[in-house]
């Protein structure tokens, strides 16, 4: 797994480097709420520093992109996860094919919608939990509609209009810093993301 996001960390980066960097920073930001291993912050990061005046706007485009990523993750899970009391085809397509899923979870994350509420959505958007479990969760068990889009609205803006801001804040000094210690972030974005995996796993499946 570590090899793979690895790999799929660096394809990202070198979006940065083409015309099509915001076109791809829609897309890895729409994708990474319903499926996609890799946050958006990686390529968020390197486009920020490369045109810093433009840094809010990227996190603009990272903002509504995830917001509309999770939008449909939750019309995925409330109008295609069930078929009566029965997963549907689609369901099941996630549990067997999409990182992160499976069913055992799944039913787990109910319980903690049932005790946090608002807390455990704003903590999926804002932090390396896999926010896709949630975007499609929600929608599946019914989750308050509004609530939701509050939730994922405020949690991912803040995360990405921060990140832009600390690149605007201390430019060159992170950019020197991103350069020296390049190899040593990409290790460190890696095992983040495996964090958030590993928390799923030990706190939500108990």
């Amino acid at each position: 797994m570590f090899s793979v996001i690895k790999q799929l960390y660096e394809w990202i980066l070198h979006w940065a480097q083409t015309p099509y960097g915001p076109i791809a920073l829609f897309l890895l930001s729409y994708g990474e709420a319903l499926f996609f291993p890799v946050p958006p912050d990686v390529l968020l990061i390197a486009l920020s520093i490369g045109l810093r005046r433009k840094a809010y706007y990227f996190a603009l485009i990272c903002s509504l992109a995830s917001i509309l990523g999770g939008l449909s993750g939750y019309f995925i899970g409330y109008y295609l996860w069930w078929n009566g009391d029965s997963y549907t085809a689609f369901a099941d397509f996630f549990f067997t094919h999409v990182p992160g899923f499976s069913e055992i979870l799944f039913i787990n994350i109910q319980q903690q919608y049932n005790i946090y509420g608002f807390l455990i959505i704003f903590a999926a958007g804002f932090t390396p939990i896999p926010y896709k479990l949630f975007t499609i969760t929600a929608g599946a068990f019914n989750i308050s509609f509004p609530l939701f889009l509050f939730a994922s609205t405020v949690s991912r803006s803040a995360r990405f209009f921060i990140v832009s801001w600390l690149i605007i804040k201390f430019g060159d000094k992170i950019n020197n810093f991103i350069y020296k210690y390049f190899n040593l972030l990409t290790i460190a974005v890696v095992i983040l993301i495996i964090i958030g995996y590993i928390m799923i796993k030990y706190v939500f499946i108990r």
